[in-house]
């Protein structure tokens, strides 16, 4: 039976030369297969979040690079002269914790390849193996990133719709979703392909608290339908049946112990317990909510050999396909993505604010 992800013990055959994925990109254009594979469903799993493990000042990771940099007051941070390919298992700890308190971490000029990039991934969680998107041979844990004019099917999509649409978390519809997200652009065209992160955490800071009240306990179903329909517009295989999940319409991060919204337009698709009149309602709010909260949004200016690393539990994403009617050529890249825990929500939980405030309180309070 094939798997249906792959296990942090398991490693790669080395039966088979290794592909260059940006040569590839470059001179020969698509690459990726689409194999018409069936999966089994995904199995449940205790998650063990290696941030866990993370020492709290994040030492190994501060000690070592040779700068480091916060991108906005809420959200992404910059390590510079660090290669992931080269992490200690402390640093990966460390990494986890990162991600979580600050949503996005970026790592220019990274030298790691795909066939690391999955070996890497599997120290966070077991892989996701996409239903239906193409990645490159004997790699069915790494998506392809490919994107230029030349795909009527993609610029035909991208025509139906706004960008505001594309906001989402990553394989939400899942029952256990991502966790966190490795991702690689290694060739850009001369201008645009930007991608936007929003805070979670901030999204839910940013509510009143009469409406932070009446969210907090709601449940929102998830599905794939738009990767179904993607997929049979392109006629490629969905290689396993898609699931709806039912998850909080706030959750809690099981390392920070924020609450972080986690609703938005990619995959959520009603509240439950609501009519259709006022899930509908509600969910456009929150989902313009995300979309123009601009003070707690970044807007990422990609570098070629960058890898983004974003915590789904903490961010929403949005990439900007602003160079497809411009014309101006290719996005690639490739990423790797780690599941984790079913989504929950503890009523005890604080938001980031709150926790912040309190540990700040207590700080000054000890010094005096």
């Amino acid at each position: 039976m094939a798997p249906n992800t792959t296990t942090p013990t398991e490693t790669i055959s080395e039966q088979f030369q290794k592909l260059d994925l940006k040569a590839l990109a470059r001179e020969k254009g698509a690459y990726q297969v689409y194999p018409k594979i069936h999966y089994p469903p995904l199995e449940a799993f205790e998650h063990d979040d290696p941030g866990k493990r993370a020492d709290p000042k994040k030492a190994s990771l501060y000690d070592n690079a040779t700068k480091i940099f916060d991108m906005t007051p809420v959200l992404g941070t910059t390590i510079e002269g660090l290669q992931l390919s080269q992490l200690t298992d402390q640093q990966k700890s460390d990494l986890a914790l990162l991600a979580a308190e600050r949503g996005v971490v970026f790592f220019p000029n990274q030298d790691i390849d795909p066939y690391q990039g999955v070996e890497f991934g599997k120290y966070f969680g077991r892989l996701h193996i996409h239903n239906t998107t193409g990645h490159p041979e004997n790699l069915p844990e790494v998506t392809s990133i490919f994107h230029d004019e030349t795909n009527p099917q993609v610029v035909k999509y991208l025509e139906a719709r706004s960008a505001d649409e594309a906001w989402h978390s990553d394989i939400t519809y899942e029952n256990q979703p991502a966790g966190l997200t490795f991702l690689k652009i290694d060739t850009l065209p001369p201008m645009g392909g930007d991608t936007l992160w929003a805070s979670a955490y901030e999204a839910y800071d940013r509510l009143s608290p009469a409406m932070q009240k009446f969210v907090e306990g709601l449940e929102a179903v998830h599905d794939g339908q738009i990767h179904q329909d993607r997929s049979r517009r392109a006629g490629t295989f969905i290689r396993r049946d898609f699931v709806e999940s039912i998850h909080p319409v706030v959750r809690t991060h099981p390392l920070t112990g924020w609450k972080g919204l986690f609703v938005q337009p990619g995959f959520t698709k009603r509240i439950v317990g609501l009519s259709n009149k006022e899930s509908r309602l509600m969910l456009d709010f929150l989902f313009k909510h995300v979309s123009g909260g601009h003070d707690f949004q970044l807007r990422f200016k990609w570098t070629e050999d960058t890898v983004a690393v974003w915590d789904n539990r903490a961010t929403f994403h949005c990439a900007i396909f602003d160079y497809f009617t411009a014309k101006l050529g290719r996005r690639h890249g490739w990423r790797v993505t780690p599941t984790a825990e079913k989504p929950y929500f503890d009523p005890n939980s604080k938001s980031r604010r709150q926790d912040l405030a309190e540990k700040a309180a207590l700080a000054t309070s000890t010094k005096e």
